[in-house]
């Protein structure tokens, strides 16, 4: 068989798809397959609240005989790096000889009404400062292991009910608490999660300090939306998901995927885990297409568009035939799946790949 240069543009575009077939699937987990990920703002929010409210079906108790908060906070908080011990949150210093700032502690050495020395259930969410209260006597929202990590027993006290403010280096009480630059990510996502599961009781504007400019309805503080995109998402954040999934059925989507936010609040661009809701540029950044997720119009900007500059593909490789119309693209009648674009620019051709759902 003769091979051509349109044989080999097809090849390459069937082996773009399946890799980008596997990047997608490995990288948007089945937990969200009810998603529609073109909506933003308070759409996006109803709907991921509803999603976490659903699957939240195993409610732990906060102490009991059977599996408490105590037995998943073992495995969800365990250290990556020490085997036997936990992570403590606020920590920050295990070798000068003071325990209140120790960052990591053995799990043995849970409190059992001593303090010095001994780690207990900080609230990151702090239980007063929702409305109303949480509550830990029956297992709710109190009990959510999602908002449970283990803390110094003294640093939890001098966290108490301070609201949340920035700041820079370890942690530190100075009239509001700052939870320090390994921490502060955790606690904003903790934050968001809390108010999409539980919407009127746990509003971040009651514990974070500062502007809410933000976001359009003014209901996330700024803080929280920076905390997001400047501490990513850890490997310790991503096994405790996994953990607290495993027994209450629902996840913290923010850890999942942190950009969740930025589509909610808009705020600082923070890092899209599934490199896929975020805008796919090209290598050369002046060519991009928008939205990447779609069940309408796609947009191709930064060039002069012809009807011969610009094709679509199935999974296939099949070249379909669209309409060309400014600089948009009419998917509406696609089939779900993902496609791909080739944008010819001069003697370059570049590929950009699009969900429709």
């Amino acid at each position: 068989m003769k091979i051509t240069s349109t044989t080999k543009l097809s090849s390459a575009i069937l082996y773009a798809f399946l890799l980008f077939s596997c990047v997608l699937s490995a990288q948007i987990p089945d937990y969200y397959i009810d998603i529609d990920f073109t909506k933003q703002g308070d759409a996006l929010k109803s709907e991921l609240s509803t999603l976490i409210s659903d699957t939240h079906t195993n409610l732990i108790p906060y102490t009991s005989s059977s599996t408490d908060t105590w037995d998943v906070i073992h495995e969800s908080d365990a250290d990556v790096d020490v085997q036997g011990n936990v992570v403590l949150i606020y920590g920050y210093n295990d070798s000068d000889g003071v325990t209140k700032n120790d960052r990591t502690r053995p799990i043995a050495d849970q409190s059992s009404g001593f303090c010095i020395g001994y780690w207990n259930r900080e609230h990151v969410f702090a239980k007063n400062l929702a409305n109303p209260s949480l509550e830990t006597s029956s297992a709710g929202p109190g009990t959510d292991v999602h908002n449970l990590r283990a803390a110094d027993c003294q640093m939890n006290s001098t966290r108490n009910n301070n609201l949340f403010k920035d700041g820079s280096g370890d942690s530190f009480l100075d009239g509001d608490f700052y939870p320090g630059d390994e921490f502060k990510g955790d606690v904003a996502r903790i934050m968001m999660y809390m108010y999409l599961r539980y919407p009127t009781q746990c509003e971040p504007t009651n514990i974070g300090v500062g502007s809410t400019s933000y976001s359009d309805n003014s209901d996330m503080p700024n803080i929280f939306l920076e905390w997001n995109e400047q501490d990513p998402v850890s490997e310790f954040e991503i096994n405790r998901n996994n953990v607290i999934a495993s027994y209450q059925n629902n996840r913290n989507p923010f850890i999942d995927n942190p950009y969740l936010a930025t589509l909610i609040w808009n705020g600082p661009d923070a890092e899209d885990r599934w490199g896929v809701l975020s805008t796919s540029y090209s290598e050369y950044q002046e060519v991009f297409i928008h939205p990447t997720i779609t069940n309408d119009f796609i947009y191709i900007e930064g060039m002069q568009l012809s009807s011969d500059s610009v094709e679509v593909f199935n999974q296939l490789g099949q070249k379909l035939h669209v309409t060309l119309d400014g600089n948009s693209i009419d998917v509406s009648r696609f089939s779900k799946g993902l496609y791909l674009v080739s944008v010819t620019k001069g003697t370059q051709s570049n590929l950009f790949k699009f969900l429709v759902n």
